[in-house]
């Protein structure tokens, strides 16, 4: 068997890294507009920016950070429960302290019955506030943040060199098995292309 066969499935798994890393430089290479051979070329992240952010700003607003789960977490009872202790030492304190330095003479008349009595039935209407202040709270905040511009303006604002460099450290692995995927097919290609040749 002839040496020069034995080069064609080094070579084809040359030809098959190569052509899949190309493509892979592809998607963000050249970052400007190139006109070769009379067909213009331009990276695809680069070329579609614009689009990919408004998309990803449309999926964060949406699906991953939508302002109704917000609210659902916020005004969910168990949550406003936790906070409960933290707000009736608050209480605690103002009936304590703050209300005798700020109205002596009111304080006075106020024993500890009276206190635990306060406390109770501030706790008490606070639990059912809360909710409605966090409602009207999120419909306030949706109004003035709007979740998908400030995504879509962030990411169409990122200079192509950052665009590349985050979607390469997330996709690193994945354009590393392409190439070699490329390789290993190349390589088989060409040991195909070698068993032909010799049945011939």
């Amino acid at each position: 068997m002839s040496y020069s066969l034995l080069l064609i499935p080094i070579i084809s798994a040359f030809i098959g890294w190569f052509t899949n890393w190309i493509a892979i430089k592809m998607l963000f290479h050249p970052r400007e507009p190139k006109k070769i051979l009379g067909i213009t070329i331009q990276g695809i992240f680069p070329k579609r920016q614009q689009q990919f952010a408004e998309k990803l700003g449309k999926l964060v607003s949406e699906e991953l950070l939508s302002f109704a789960d917000i609210e659902k977490k916020i005004t969910d009872p168990n949550n406003i429960q936790q906070l409960m202790p933290v707000v009736e030492a608050h209480i605690d304190q103002f009936l304590r302290k703050k209300l005798a330095d700020e109205m002596p003479i009111i304080s006075m008349f106020i024993g500890e019955n009276t206190i635990q009595q306060l406390k109770t039935v501030f706790l008490k209407e606070l639990e059912t506030l809360f909710p409605v202040i966090m409602q009207r709270y999120m419909g306030n905040l949706q109004q003035q943040l709007d979740l998908e511009r400030i995504v879509i303006e962030k990411v169409a604002g990122f200079s192509t060199d950052k665009l590349e460099s985050i979607l390469v450290s997330i996709m690193s692995k994945e354009f590393r098995f392409i190439e070699i995927l490329g390789a290993i097919l190349g390589f088989v290609i060409g040991l195909l292309q070698v068993f032909i040749s010799m049945l011939a």
